[in-house]
């Protein structure tokens, strides 16, 4: 798994490692500018939350552009839960506001400009070499698995038998947000023929899979088992949902961690194609 999408839970909270590293840069920029603030009598607390901000709308307002038609209306939009958010337009936002500010608030300079800059080298010194890491390939896992009907199996084999990408979803039936996205999981395996899907139960029996699929009348293919839950620790994924990518030669392309929509499965696929 890529790095800064690997996982951490904390009691039934989930959070992935570049969140994580993202309020630790955040925190360093809110510390430098309440440091050297003091010394200016300038606070810049309130303009690195606003900037915040702007950099999570901009990003979420992107992403919106770029998959207006994968959302059912405008209370799906406004739903963050999928991780819908494009880089792109954080970036482009966060610093048209803080060349802005800087530009509108000369006191404020000094004091602003440090807390970036702490900020920035925090998030390049920690999440840089997990960056780096995402270049090199990663092999598909050969984890042994089970099919709801007691047969072994592993990922390697569902890949060389159907020769085409896929896409594996780490999930279990008490986890809501696994629960929430299975319908668009279900219409996907429908419509993409030429993506193999697969679904990984964590931790769970065939008894309770099978209840659970009848239950919310889901029909899917290739549902397996993951006992001892061995895949999440080989990938990295201590909470869930996560969902992988691999090309047809088997390499891990791409990760999404958290609650998928139509829109952020549909940017994943992007990526295999």
């Amino acid at each position: 798994m890529h790095g800064l999408n690997q996982s951490i839970a904390i009691g039934p909270l989930g959070l992935s490692i570049g969140q994580l590293l993202i309020m630790l840069a955040f925190g360093i920029a809110l510390l430098a500018g309440a440091l050297i603030g003091r010394r200016h009598r300038t606070p810049t607390a309130d303009t690195l939350f606003n900037l915040l901000l702007v950099a999570l709308v901009g990003a979420r307002l992107l992403f919106l552009a770029r998959y207006w038609g994968s959302y059912e209306g405008p209370l799906a939009m406004l739903d963050i839960r999928d991780g819908g958010f494009d880089p792109l337009g954080g970036l482009g936002a966060g610093l048209g506001y803080a060349a802005w500010r800087l530009w509108k608030a000369p006191r404020q300079r000094t004091a602003l400009g440090g807390a970036l800059l702490a900020g920035a080298f925090t998030w390049g010194l920690t999440a840089g070499p997990l960056l780096l890491l995402e270049s090199q390939s990663r092999p598909m896992p050969d984890t042994p698995l089970a099919t709801l009907e007691g047969d072994a199996i592993d990922l390697p084999a569902l890949a060389e038998r159907d020769g085409q990408p896929m896409v594996v979803n780490l999930w279990a039936t008490w986890c809501p947000p696994c629960r929430r996205e299975m319908p668009v999981f279900e219409q996907a395996q429908q419509e993409e023929h030429d993506i193999t899907f697969v679904f990984v139960n964590q931790g769970e029996d065939a008894t309770l899979v099978n209840r659970f699929l009848d239950h919310q009348s889901l029909t899917l293919e290739n549902v397996l088992l993951d006992a001892r839950n061995a895949l999440g620790d080989v990938t990295g994924a201590m909470a869930m949902p996560t969902t992988l990518y691999f090309d047809a030669e088997g390499r891990l392309v791409d990760t999404h961690f958290g609650e998928l929509s139509r829109a952020t499965l549909t940017r994943g696929l992007e990526r295999l194609r």
